[in-house]
């Protein structure tokens, strides 16, 4: 198997300061809030992050769904660094300081736009139990711009080093621009383009700009509430997911080199994923429920994993096994964190 090389894997996305503090129902209801869920902090919100960092041991995380993702690939490789590139736009303050650092010490190589007109984005994570609901304030986030930096030639010669690319549902609301630009990349050179429906809402209310980047789409994840809210929207007529799996698999694409895979998660239940014509169930591993500290991350840290074996050139079953022993190492810890080392063989 090839030993990855520096810049390698290419994700783009929100880069999000994770403020996460355990909360009680009041708190939620307060806010208008679900207990599982991820929404984009409204105007009424506001209040939530001053009421947030208050609370009793409150912890503070580099995140953002895609910088998670490629974050904890770069974990599980270990060697060479810098495996991973990262994009997105911060601000010229002290949450963004933290996340330049925290990128570095996580051995990502990330080249971020920085504008001082929106401050650095956050993300509350309002654990309730084995729940939690989260409230990003996208802010500097949502400030990217592809001209003033993805088209950029020392940038776009570090998009052109890449041989797997990752890109959560969740930019679609920032750039869909930068993000068809570099599925077009990858599709025109016969690289593999990943991508997430990350949440309903995205379905919901990006139904399409998503839908234009399908059909260059080789590797979609998602869960099993967003697999069942894009059936909806797409009309698919069925709530089973291993069907949903099979037609979103059959649907356009653009490089027909390559089959489109997909993937969906079920927390504890099986993975479903698409092998060729079959669908297949791949169970997780097995996790006593006292050990789940959060869930917070679980989808990010499976998407990570197996990005880690995929740029290693690795068969789907063993991606995917990768991403279940990430995931499973996550939701032992708070936030999307991990120990110093993988032990995974």
């Amino acid at each position: 198997m090839p030993t990855p090389s520096e810049n390698s894997l290419f994700g783009m996305g929100n880069p999000l300061l994770d403020i996460s503090a355990v909360v009680d129902k009041d708190f939620l209801d307060k806010f208008g809030l679900k207990p599982n869920d991820q929404i984009l902090a409204e105007e009424k919100h506001k209040a939530l992050f001053d009421e947030i960092v208050k609370r009793d041991k409150v912890e503070y995380h580099a995140g953002g769904s895609t910088q998670n993702s490629v974050k904890i690939a770069q974990w599980m490789i270990q060697e060479p660094h810098k495996v991973a590139t990262f994009f997105g736009c911060i601000g010229t303050d002290h949450f963004g300081e933290i996340l330049k650092k925290k990128a570095e010490e996580a051995h990502v190589d990330a080249h971020y736009y920085e504008q001082n007109v929106e401050p650095t984005g956050t993300c509350a994570a309002c654990i309730t139990g084995d729940n939690r609901s989260l409230v990003a304030n996208l802010a500097a986030a949502n400030c990217y711009k592809k001209e003033k930096h993805l088209d950029l030639d020392c940038n776009w010669e570090l998009v052109k080093k890449a041989k797997v690319y990752y890109i959560a549902g969740f930019f679609l609301t920032v750039s869909p621009d930068s993000i068809l630009k570099v599925a077009k990349h990858a599709s025109d050179n016969n690289k593999i383009f990943c991508m997430n429906l990350s949440a309903p809402f995205i379905s919901q209310f990006f139904k399409e700009p998503l839908m234009k980047v399908m059909p260059y789409v080789d590797i979609l994840f998602g869960n099993e509430t967003e697999a069942a809210t894009f059936a909806k929207e797409l009309g698919f007529e069925t709530d089973d997911i291993a069907e949903i799996a099979h037609k979103t698999r059959n649907l356009p694409k653009e490089n027909t080199k390559r089959q489109r895979v997909v993937v969906f998660t079920q927390g504890k239940d099986d993975t479903v994923a698409t092998v060729g014509e079959r669908v297949t169930m791949f169970p997780v591993l097995d996790i006593d429920q006292n050990d789940i500290v959060d869930t917070n991350g679980a989808g990010d840290a499976f998407v990570g994993g197996f990005l880690s074996a995929l740029i290693q050139e690795h068969a789907l079953e063993e991606c995917i096994r990768a991403g279940h022993y990430s995931a499973n190492v996550i939701i032992r810890r708070v936030g999307c964190t991990f120990p110093e080392k993988p032990n995974y063989h």
